[in-house]
């Protein structure tokens, strides 16, 4: 399987994982107490459908570039992000509640598995330098988690305005 392929088959993993959240995590929030934030549905949803169609073309334009472009990192950075957030906060927050987080079975089966063996092989096949990764792949965790309450902010607003 190529890289691409891995990618394609990698944002297929966070859309279904995506999908998953959006569905269920609004309500769960509802109840999960300093384990998470309650966030509306509106807002949350709002905010996945952003991350995910910004995945989808960091996963195109990767798919075009060449290695070492912004896409391939950028690609590789969202995919780190990915994989971070399995651990927390789902799998954490599962362990410690006793109580299933949605989108930790996605995270677990789909974006752990997929989402590593696409860093190494990014790595592997040169199309990130692990030295400019190091620096690169949490910059783009920190810009995705750091839009997270602009994209919550966002699709309240978008929903108040509707409801006018």
């Amino acid at each position: 399987m190529s890289l691409n392929e891995l990618g394609w088959l990698f944002t297929l993993g966070v859309l279904a994982h995506n999908a998953e959240e959006a569905m269920w995590l609004p309500a769960w929030s509802e109840a999960a107490g300093r384990w998470h934030a309650p966030v509306g549905a509106a807002g949350f949803r709002f905010a996945v459908a952003v991350l995910s169609l910004l995945l989808v073309v960091a996963a195109a334009a990767a798919s075009i570039s060449g290695a070492g472009s912004v896409a391939a990192y950028a690609m590789a950075g969202y995919t780190l992000a990915m994989v971070l957030n399995v651990v927390f906060p789902h799998l954490l927050v599962s362990l410690f509640q006793r109580r299933y987080m949605p989108g930790t079975a996605t995270g677990l089966l789909c974006n752990l598995p997929l989402g590593t063996l696409y860093l190494i092989r990014a790595i592997s096949d040169r199309q990130v330098d692990p030295g400019v990764f190091a620096w690169a792949g949490p910059l783009v965790v920190a810009g995705i988690g750091g839009s997270i309450p602009f994209l919550f902010a966002a699709g309240r607003w978008l929903e108040k305005r509707r409801d006018r």
